[in-house]
């Protein structure tokens, strides 16, 4: 028997996320939906609806698209929100997916989340809003509604995915669409609020029906492919849930899935015999495209078919025996349980999970074969997955939730779309990364019109102003752009320490008495930027001596973060006032949250500021702060008080 046992949300869940499970009562539904709410702010016109042309996805006006993109998991768990925000940001996470070449998410819900919004019942969700402070104050439907904006923001498109009936970390385990107290009518009901709620924003582009039907020949209820109308059909379901949905936006891709088994020719679907049934991984199995093709009606050029995929550290399936290699799985497995879809020219494929750990062995030549597959025919995929905390194949992310797992993108970044050496959005109007990214272009750019190479002119007549002990104010003469200036980006040195879309900037947290060297670049709407302005260099002025400061750091620890705690003693004969301290992180961690001062993080330099209770230090006073933190526990090695240097005890 081959099955695929597996958790796509992962088998170690840290704690923090197991205490966050909110909302576990009974569910109420609307007896109608007619008291669904639209948006808030709807998107301009719609002009990035995608059809089908063949095995192609193209824009309105026919031109080829790729879709090519990640996952990220969360809101279809218990916690009802994405995973990560107990230590990310989102707003950082999301830039970092666009800046990197991602143009599409694929974003799984269950059908009990949009029920219970529907509903009008949302929740706190588990969210770090000292990391987070946009945050704050939100609901989970309102966080959601924050990320689409952000993805407008971007460049990103999303679509829809129904990993599951109920609102459960393990809920994609069971094979159907319906469950318990969640019927079928529930689901289409899900699918046409929330359908009815975005109609209008086509930052959606469409719905990916139910994440992985399966089950086994031999297994009560399993999920089917055939002309039937049985509960346990998914081809009707999947046809059913379609209707209801574009009869509210007929602009909504529809993503159907495969399911796990299949009969051989002249094979009922009541046959016990296991020698008698096709076998692959939940979703993979499209066969039944072939004599049974999803019929959307005068809707056709909407249906895209998505398998799923997986390697050996996954499951051993029978292909990963003996000597295989991407010629015997291609013709093996990907031909004829769905390739042929694309390859008949019947409708284009979107591989919606593929992934895994890099191995060094044959999980790694899997993800190669693969990934070589999907590049060589364009076909679209989303990667599993962009959480680190998917237990059995790893993320993008590592576990501090911003850094990327560089060996595993250079893997997927060949199937990424570019246009050059730029990634391609999926929005005519805005570059993948925003409008000053230099990493992405519009899909306006990369169809139809000239990308803009030509630089802004030089930023000249920099000069500093009057300084500080701490700081330095920098103003220069404008440059110019054919297309306009974004803003400029100011260099100490060689290092980037700001960036302004004004032609002054003022340089803080400085040292006393110290000479700095300064220049500025301008960078224009396409991501060009400029040469770097002539130099100029200014000495901060003196500073009141502090004194003598001693600092005890200590640090408890757990798997993926940790308590610190951390003593300012004043070892000199006169009183501070105001003080701050100053540190770097060895080791990429980051403050989550803080006491008895203000926490502030720019890279991995920390300061914490005084607040009004203890900001008086007298001569050999001690007073106690902390923090937590994410990463490992390594304490700092140097500290600072005011800009001079503490000794440590």
């Amino acid at each position: 028997m081959i099955f695929r046992p597996r958790s796509t949300i992962g088998r170690t869940v840290l704690s923090i996320v197991a205490a966050a499970a909110l909302f576990t009562g009974a569910l109420a539904f609307h007896p109608s939906l007619s008291s669904a709410q639209p948006a808030a702010a709807a998107a301009a016109p719609a002009q990035d609806w995608l059809h089908v042309q063949g095995n192609k996805i193209v824009d309105e006006a026919g031109q080829e698209v790729w879709l090519t993109g990640t996952n990220w998991f969360g809101f279809n768990t218990s916690e009802r929100v994405f995973h990560g925000l107990w230590s990310g940001n989102l707003q950082q996470i999301t830039k970092s997916m666009a800046d990197r070449g991602i143009n599409v998410v694929r974003i799984p819900v269950s059908a009990q989340l949009l029920l219970e919004w529907s509903a009008g019942q949302t929740i706190t969700p588990n969210v770090n809003v000292f990391v987070n402070p946009d945050l704050s104050g939100m609901n989970n439907l309102q966080v959601f509604d924050r990320f689409l904006a952000l993805c407008e923001q971007y460049g990103l498109k999303v679509f829809l995915d129904l990993h599951s009936a109920e609102a459960d970390n393990a809920g994609h385990v069971y094979p159907l669409w319906y469950k318990g107290s969640i019927t079928t009518e529930h689901v289409y009901q899900a699918w046409s609020w929330v359908t009815t709620r975005y109609k209008t924003n086509d930052t959606i582009i469409g719905a990916d029906l139910k994440n992985e039907p399966h089950g086994q020949w031999s297994e009560t209820a399993f999920a089917k492919w055939d002309n039937s109308t049985d509960l346990t059909n998914f081809k009707h379901f999947a046809e059913t849930a379609a209707q209801r949905i574009l009869a509210i936006n007929p602009n909504w891709l529809i993503f159907v899935e495969g399911t796990e088994v299949y009969p051989k020719d002249g094979v009922s679907w009541t046959s016990k015999n296991k020698d008698d049934w096709y076998s692959t991984w939940w979703g993979g199995q499209l066969r039944g495209v072939a004599q049974r093709p999803i019929n959307l009606g005068q809707h056709q050029d909407q249906l895209v078919y998505s398998p799923h995929d997986y390697g050996p550290l996954v499951f051993e399936q029978p292909w990963f025996t003996g000597d295989w290699n991407r010629t015997t799985l291609e013709r093996d497995v990907w031909d004829p349980n769905w390739l042929y879809i694309h390859k008949q020219n019947i409708a284009p494929l979107l591989i919606g999970e593929w992934g895994g750990f890099l191995d060094g062995g044959r999980n790694e030549k899997w993800m190669t074969a693969l990934r070589d597959l999907i590049k060589e025919h364009r076909l679209h995929q989303t990667f599993w997955v962009l959480n680190p905390n998917s237990g059995d194949t790893g993320g993008l992310l590592n576990h501090d939730w911003a850094t990327w797992d560089e060996a595993k993108y250079a893997l997927l970044k060949p199937a990424l779309w570019t246009h050059g050496t730029k990634f391609v959005s999926l929005d005519h109007q805005v570059r993948l990364g925003g409008a000053g990214s230099t990493t992405g272009i519009s899909l306006s750019e990369a169809t139809s019109g000239p990308v803009d190479t030509t630089a802004p002119s030089t930023p000249t007549a920099l000069r500093a102003g009057a300084v500080t002990a701490t700081s330095i104010p920098l103003t220069w003469t404008a440059s110019t752009d054919s297309t306009g200036v974004a803003g400029y980006d100011i260099y100490r040195g060689t290092t980037l320490v700001g960036t302004s879309t004004t032609t002054s900037y003022t340089a803080t947290g400085l040292t006393p008495s110290t000479t700095y060297s300064f220049t500025v670049r301008a960078r224009d709407l396409a991501g060009n930027v400029s040469a770097a302005s002539a130099a100029v260099t200014a000495t901060t002025a003196a500073g009141q001596s502090t004194g003598a400061c001693s600092v005890k750091y200590r640090a408890n620890g757990w798997s993926g973060g940790f308590t610190a705690t951390v003593q300012i003693t004043n070892t000199g004969t006169t009183a501070l006032t105001g003080w701050t301290l100053g540190f770097t992180f060895p080791s990429g961690q980051t403050v989550s949250n803080g006491w008895n001062a203000t926490w502030t993080q720019t890279g991995s330099a920390v300061t914490a500021a005084a607040l009004s209770h203890n900001s008086a230090l007298a001569a050999g006073a001690t007073v106690e702060i902390g923090f937590n933190g994410t990463g490992a526990s390594t304490a700092p090695t140097t500290f600072t008080l005011d800009n001079s240097s503490c000794s440590t005890t």
